[in-house]
């Protein structure tokens, strides 16, 4: 499918262009990464997947995909750098969603970068593109994301677009942020 033909399926934001996932591309993921650089028109690293993305989690996504077709848009989104500093789009991370929002209005959404990529603002940039075109569903009231305690960084990407500490999570170990359509429109 074409980059026009996309529709809302891309997002724009400063230095980063997201695609919604379809099922060709995770079934890229999986098997060619030569395949998903054509889909993505982005040279995939050496080390690819971004952490916590792994077969299984892909695998997941899939079955999603597979499934509930409409749901494009509230599951993962490839992180495309606009520009390398080379002239070459580079794939870098994944952010997205577990679904589309629940019968309360809710979805949980999640972000990875490359580690080389850590620390320069791009899961922050991504996730605020993200929540942009969330919330710019009526149905969603709010968005959460889970994470470790110790991951200082993943906090500050969470914090730095308006999330507030929620207390424990789904898991042991976990601890919860949310952001409702109130706070978000209101920052």
């Amino acid at each position: 499918m074409g980059l026009l033909m996309m529709g809302n399926f891309i997002i724009n934001t400063e230095r980063l262009e997201l695609f919604a996932a379809d099922r060709e591309m995770t079934e890229a993921g999986l098997s060619d990464y030569n395949k998903l650089s054509e889909l993505l028109y982005a040279k995939i690293p050496d080390g690819w997947p971004p952490p916590l993305n792994d077969d299984d989690a892909l695998r997941w996504f899939l079955e999603k995909i597979i499934s509930n077709p409409l749901d494009r848009g509230w599951l993962m989104w490839h992180i495309i750098l606009k520009d390398d500093g080379k002239g070459r789009r580079l794939a870098i991370g994944s952010c997205g969603f577990k679904g589309s929002p629940d019968e309360n209005g809710i979805a949980e959404t999640g972000y990875s970068v490359m580690e080389n990529h850590h620390r320069r603002g791009f899961a922050s940039e991504a996730l605020e593109g993200l929540l942009k075109w969330a919330f710019g569903h009526e149905n969603l009231k709010m968005v959460i994301a889970e994470t470790f305690p110790g991951l200082e960084a993943s906090k500050g990407v969470m914090l730095k677009n308006s999330f507030v500490f929620a207390g424990p999570g789904s898991e042991k170990g976990v601890v919860r942020f949310e952001l409702t359509r109130e706070r978000y429109f209101s920052r």
